[in-house]
């Protein structure tokens, strides 16, 4: 077992400074940017929200697993409904196939530097199920419930992995992660799912409330990459700062695992494909 491989074993997440270059974080922001200058709003939204997410899901959010989407801030709209600034800092995030659908994303998504960690935490057989581009624009950019990566790719036995890369420096003005090390060794409390009849449910496997002892801040500079265990609890604070935190991040599952029909994401699993 590597190095790596332990510390992520002992704390649940690992923080590696300088994974991505500049430039590389620079592409990522300008094609976000350029795919909400394409999108084409009709006025019908979706709104994300890890706490209350069950109750804002509508079919644009349950279709989204092999698409491009959009998804706006809680509070980006008026009493009348209307935008309160400009569309792409109306936006929370752009998911959830980017690293199949976009060039640019899946170059950073299936980089040289990536295979390499992957080999390194011994998940090569993981497949990259979900992409999200996280805006969390400057005065705008909302909370961030604590929550557990796995209660939204649910699988039997549990293995999802996250890659969240900071594309902008993450400080606790701006919005960082927040986690406690070996915060992973817990339960999973609850799985985001498929109703039956329609919409989605969080169902709750474990009421044991979620302990903030021991959470610490995950200030990072631009181009760390923070590997996330899918039971580590985290969450981040709202965006009080003048300065957006934009980052961008890919979940994984391991292609042997038992992945439920009834997950909320959904894709056509054999066109699926891992790191390489």
């Amino acid at each position: 077992m590597t190095a790596l491989r332990e510390q992520f074993n002992q704390d649940g997440f690992l923080v590696l400074e300088n994974f991505n270059t500049h430039g590389a974080c620079d592409a990522l922001m300008q094609r976000g940017k350029e795919l909400a200058a394409a999108y084409h709003y009709t006025g019908q939204a979706s709104v994300f929200q890890t706490s209350e997410q069950a109750k804002t899901s509508n079919d644009y959010f349950l279709n989204s697993g092999d698409k491009i989407a959009y998804f706006f801030e809680k509070d980006a709209f008026d009493e009348k409904g209307e935008l309160k600034t400009d569309l792409f800092h109306s936006l929370n995030k752009i998911g959830h196939a980017m690293h199949d659908l976009d060039p640019v994303f899946n170059k950073l998504s299936r980089s040289p530097q990536l295979q390499q960690l992957v080999m390194q935490l011994e998940l090569e057989d993981h497949l990259l199920i979900q992409s999200m581009l996280i805006l969390k624009h400057a005065k705008v950019g909302g909370v961030v419930d604590i929550h557990q990566d796995s209660s939204f790719l649910y699988t039997e036995p549990e293995s999802c992995i996250g890659f969240w890369f900071a594309l902008e420096d993450a400080t606790t003005e701006n919005g960082c992660l927040w986690a406690k090390p070996g915060g992973h060794q817990t339960s999973l409390r609850t799985w985001f799912k498929r109703k039956e009849g329609g919409g989605t449910e969080m169902v709750i496997l474990d009421n044991t409330p979620y302990t903030m002892e021991g959470m610490q801040p995950l200030e990072v500079k631009k181009g760390t990459c923070i590997v996330l265990h899918g039971l580590l609890p985290h969450y981040s604070l709202p965006n009080t700062s003048g300065k957006s935190r934009q980052a961008y991040a890919i979940h994984t599952i391991n292609r042997n695992a038992f992945y439920p029909s009834s997950n909320w994401l959904q894709r056509e699993m054999n066109g699926v494909k891992g790191f390489f």
